[in-house]
């Protein structure tokens, strides 16, 4: 009869060594797959306490918010990790001009009214070619995939861009690029 005892041991010894390196090594959560712990927390709460729906009642909704309030959350699929920290990330390049939210799926009522309101005003036909381009070329063909609040919110942030601070088509694509609120990982036009 064979001597069985040395191959069971390397079994033994090896699933031993499998669980260990399994149980030492970090799970997937959302806070490991980001590099700043805070902004994993804020991922965390406004993916499962948002507000925000596309309900034509929701977009009337602001103009009776407190300012104090604050629009929360993705408004048609649920928000993906990485693309939330591209996107928070990618807007700090705005820091520096108050009007752009540096969160898309957190902005605050006061500020949501203010732009809301820029959405009526009227450009110059040089600005509207501005506009028209950030239409033409957003991954949403817009400000947003639908025309609920975040459209007339990002729209008139798109106008005030324009005539404010003299922002070019261009600029203003990747500002409602980087602000798109509608969640998942990206480009939401043909769903």
């Amino acid at each position: 009869m064979k001597d069985i005892s040395l191959p069971i041991a390397i079994a033994v010894a090896a699933l031993l060594i499998g669980g260990a390196y399994y149980i030492s090594t970090p799970s997937k959560t959302p806070a490991a797959l980001f590099a700043d712990e805070a902004l994993a927390a804020k991922f965390d709460m406004l993916s499962k306490n948002g507000n925000s729906t596309c309900s034509a009642s929701f977009a009337d909704s602001i103009d009776t918010m407190s300012d104090s309030s604050r629009i929360q959350g993705s408004c048609c699929s649920p928000m993906d990790t990485h693309r939330y920290e591209e996107q928070v990330t990618g807007l700090t390049k705005f820091k520096d001009i108050p009007e752009i939210p540096n969160d898309p799926y957190d902005i605050e009522a006061a500020l949501a009214k203010q732009l809301k309101a820029y959405y009526d005003v009227e450009l110059t036909s040089e600005q509207q070619k501005a506009y028209d381009y950030a239409m033409a070329n957003s991954n949403e063909k817009g400000p947003c995939c639908c025309t609920c609040w975040r459209w007339y919110v990002y729209g008139g942030l798109g106008k005030l861009l324009i005539q404010k601070y003299g922002f070019t088509g261009e600029q203003v694509t990747e500002i409602w690029n980087l602000s798109d609120g509608c969640g998942g990982a990206g480009d939401h036009v043909n769903h």
